[in-house]
């Protein structure tokens, strides 16, 4: 896997943190193994039975605290930073955490954390090592900075789209009645592969037929394909680190009048919904312009979820698009415009597109047709 983060867009990163932890309530913020540790430091770990944690403080060069046999890759960093390592023995993994405690200062009153990705097992030994520390979540602060993507992570992500929609294209020839749902799904992961994906998906393909397509999270499973079914195909590819996420709907061979009318339903709803994108307008409006078309039309109650998510490192990161979010679009965002009907018992359909708010409108990654095709 390649990487969508030069050596100056990390320091730049880190500087940008930093000034916000400056102008809270925090001393520091720490991040785990994850995707915002990645984005920060420009360097992987998997979350395992070992914490891997790095502290950005103003004033201070990024402190890491990692096992012995990774600390090469701290060493080899193109910018300053610090590491303490610990052994296999959990018994004096403690040390280290003290050790980072001492060079914090033990004055430390308020530390930021991701709440969706510290453990436990971290928090437990920082509250040791930190007994006079609050521990908070710092989330928004890691989130201002995340969510306005540089170009580097913008030109990731329309490679991912276009990977992903040339990897469907491959897949549709075998897609006709009697394929389960099963095998359109390994296909469309081999051809995902074939043509340029990373091996970590952002997640599985959702692909769901007939009665399943009513559940927007179906798992996929050995039903075949039947003559006047929908077909929702919900899948990603991953560049350097950065997802997409796009959903097409289709039919199998015909669909009937009240269905083909959901179809034109949500397709005019997603129109909407990315025909409100503009750097101003708030998440909120966009959900309310998709949503509108659908409740127009009297099928508001079968929308579920909200309109869209936040996309980028993570298939689910700010901004979320919905109702009661008053958050400000800005320049650099990316996020999905999903708008969704779901008939129980007959069928669904989803139309999605990953969008990038520009300095004056929006641009779609994703540009596959969104109109309904039918699949003989």
């Amino acid at each position: 896997m390649g990487s969508a983060h030069s050596i100056t867009n990390i320091t730049n990163r880190q500087a940008a943190l930093s000034d916000l932890i400056a102008n809270s309530e925090l001393d520091a913020i720490v991040l785990n193994a994850g995707p915002s540790q990645s984005y920060f430091t420009g360097l992987h770990f998997h979350l395992s039975e070992r914490p891997y944690l790095v502290f950005i403080a103003p004033d201070k060069a990024p402190i890491f605290l990692l096992t012995e046999m990774e600390v090469g890759k701290v060493n080899a960093l193109e910018y300053e930073a610090l590491s303490f390592t610990f052994d296999e023995d959990p018994n004096r993994w403690p040390d280290a955490f003290n050790a980072v405690a001492e060079t914090l200062g033990k004055n430390v009153s308020a530390i930021g954390v991701e709440d969706t990705q510290l453990r436990l097992l971290e928090l437990r030994l920082l509250q040791d090592a930190l007994p006079n520390t609050k521990f908070e979540d710092g989330s928004a602060l890691i989130a201002d900075i995340r969510q306005h993507k540089d170009e580097e992570e913008i030109a990731a992500m329309q490679r991912a789209a276009e990977i992903a929609e040339d990897a469907l294209l491959a897949t549709l020839p075998m897609v006709k009645i009697g394929t389960s749902e099963k095998d359109i799904a390994a296909e469309l992961m081999m051809q995902l592969r074939a043509h340029g994906s990373d091996a970590e998906l952002p997640f599985l393909p959702i692909i769901a037929s007939g009665p399943n397509s009513a559940n927007p999270h179906a798992n996929i499973s050995e039903r075949p394909l039947q003559k006047g079914d929908l077909l929702i195909i919900d899948w990603g590819a991953s560049v350097k680190g950065y997802y997409s996420d796009i959903t097409r709907t289709f039919a199998i061979s015909e669909l009937d009048e009240e269905l083909s009318r959901v179809h034109k339903t949500v397709e005019l709803a997603n129109a909407a919904g990315r025909d409100a994108v503009r750097p101003g307008a708030n998440c909120e409006a966009v959900d309310r312009a998709a949503r509108d078309v659908i409740e127009d039309v009297g099928y508001g109650e079968f929308f579920i979820h909200r309109t869209g998510h936040g996309l980028g490192m993570e298939a689910h990161e700010p901004p979320y698009i919905r109702a009661g979010n008053s958050t400000k679009l800005e320049k650099g965002m990316t996020f999905t415009v999903e708008p969704g009907i779901y008939l129980e018992g007959r069928g669904g359909v989803r139309i999605e597109d990953d969008v990038l708010v520009t300095k004056d409108g929006v641009h779609s990654f994703s540009k596959l047709p969104r109109e309904l095709q039918i699949l003989n």
